[in-house]
């Protein structure tokens, strides 16, 4: 994420935090989102109009990621869990989405195996080089391949957060991706209506 959009969206939740009353989504208005269509793990074309009126908490990453990927995403789908067993009704109405910032390596086969061993709901998006990158530049995702010593062994340097957007496809709030299950369990309760 560049720095002038990371600073923005750091004073938004800070002014949230300091608010007394009902309070309003810190992400609300922000100019993230948009429309996509991109290929599912299992070959299927997906479009964000699928996703209408449902709410989408949207992570990117890439499965070949060494270590941050694996855990945000462990820790999104525990915390996911209790967010289930808490209000099932509610996160029937919430599609996990987790969006490769590294189209080369995650075909449709790989991000299966990488989402099936996460959660049976989350679902995995690719696309080709020219779309992902579209969708990270609406979404205000930073990527960027890093030199690696072969061709096929190179980390993806990218932006690290997980959003919350509602039924209309705005952006919400970010929602932790650390911390225990319980954390990110009442972050989701706290925006999901």
């Amino acid at each position: 994420m560049n720095k002038s959009r990371f600073v923005i969206l750091t004073l938004l939740l800070g002014l949230a935090a300091c608010q007394s009353g009902p309070v309003s989504p810190p992400l609300a208005g922000a100019r993230m989102g948009g429309a996509f269509t991109l290929t599912n793990q299992d070959g299927i074309r997906v479009s964000d109009r699928e996703f209408a009126g449902k709410y989408r908490l949207i992570y990117f990453g890439y499965t070949f990621c060494p270590d941050v990927c694996p855990v945000d995403v462990q820790n999104l789908m525990a915390g996911f869990r209790a967010f289930e067993k808490a209000e099932p009704a509610l996160a029937a109405r919430t599609q996990p989405i987790f969006i490769t910032v590294d189209p080369q390596r995650d075909t449709p086969a790989t991000l299966k195996q990488f989402v099936r061993a996460f959660h049976p709901r989350l679902m995995g998006l690719t696309g080709t080089p020219a779309e992902i990158a579209e969708v990270a530049k609406r979404y205000a995702v930073f990527y960027q391949k890093a030199a690696g010593d072969t061709p096929n062994a190179y980390l993806v340097d990218h932006s690290r957060s997980a959003i919350l957007y509602g039924p209309d496809g705005g952006p919400i709030a970010i929602i932790p991706q650390d911390g225990p299950p319980d954390k990110i369990a009442n972050e989701l309760a706290r925006w999901i209506k």
